[in-house]
């Protein structure tokens, strides 16, 4: 698994995640030049969440894509396994229910969710196939999963571009806007070293999800998986 590779604990990602919780919107919109404001988009749309519906957003951080679907009048649960995250995001959206949640032991019974959606946060679960199941016992018969993940860029040239800005321009660009630089070194190994898009996509059938497919986002560097319960 992407942790046991790089020798992260579970209590020490958490740490990490509490550390940059205070800029982290701001550090994500930086070092993704804006472009996480159209993944989140292409979240919401394969969502498509109505009115009354009980929606999960797993690694919800500080809330920021979980307003969206409140927006449109679901009924959504930002979790996360970072109470800073939860803290920041409660202060700053008091009227969401934030709940503290490990992704391999979620707090929710069995069937709860029309719908499961988790934006980068697939990679910090320490053992993401557990995690994939868990989503899939939450989510009621026949309801969604929407998984938007970093992936592999498709066109090889732009790939090579791509793992030199993560592993040299990154930390120097963190360090300048993140509240916790050293995080962000984490997080880029954790990227090159994840599945690509039908590696993803296999683990997901593993975990019990039918017909699991995705999309391209940004020419890869994001991958848009979905599937049904």
């Amino acid at each position: 698994m992407v942790r046991a590779e790089l020798d992260k604990q579970p209590s020490d990602v958490r740490t990490m995640f509490d550390a940059v919780a205070r800029r982290y919107d701001v550090t994500n919109d930086v070092l993704s030049l804006g472009q996480d404001r159209q993944w989140r988009r292409a979240v919401l749309a394969a969502v498509d969440p109505r009115p009354g519906e009980r929606i999960l957003d797993l690694a919800a951080g500080t809330g920021t894509s979980s307003q969206p679907f409140a927006e449109r009048g679901a009924r959504v649960v930002p979790c996360d396994f970072s109470l800073g995250m939860l803290q920041v995001g409660k202060a700053a959206r008091p009227q969401l229910p934030f709940t503290a949640g490990d992704g391999t032991r979620l707090p929710f019974a069995d069937d709860t969710f029309d719908a499961v959606t988790i934006s980068f946060g697939l990679r910090n679960i320490v053992d993401p196939r557990a995690g994939l199941a868990e989503m899939r016992r939450v989510t009621r018969p026949g309801g969604r999963l929407v998984v938007c993940e970093f992936s592999h860029p498709t066109w090889a040239p732009f790939r090579t571009v791509y793992l030199e800005y993560l592993m040299r321009a990154l930390p120097p660009i963190a360090r300048a806007v993140s509240s916790s630089p050293d995080a962000y070194v984490y997080l880029a190994e954790s990227i090159r070293a994840w599945p690509d898009q039908r590696g993803l996509a296999a683990l997901i059938g593993e975990a019990g999800w039918h017909a699991p497919q995705w999309r391209n986002l940004s020419g890869g560097i994001v991958a848009l998986h979905r599937a049904t319960g």
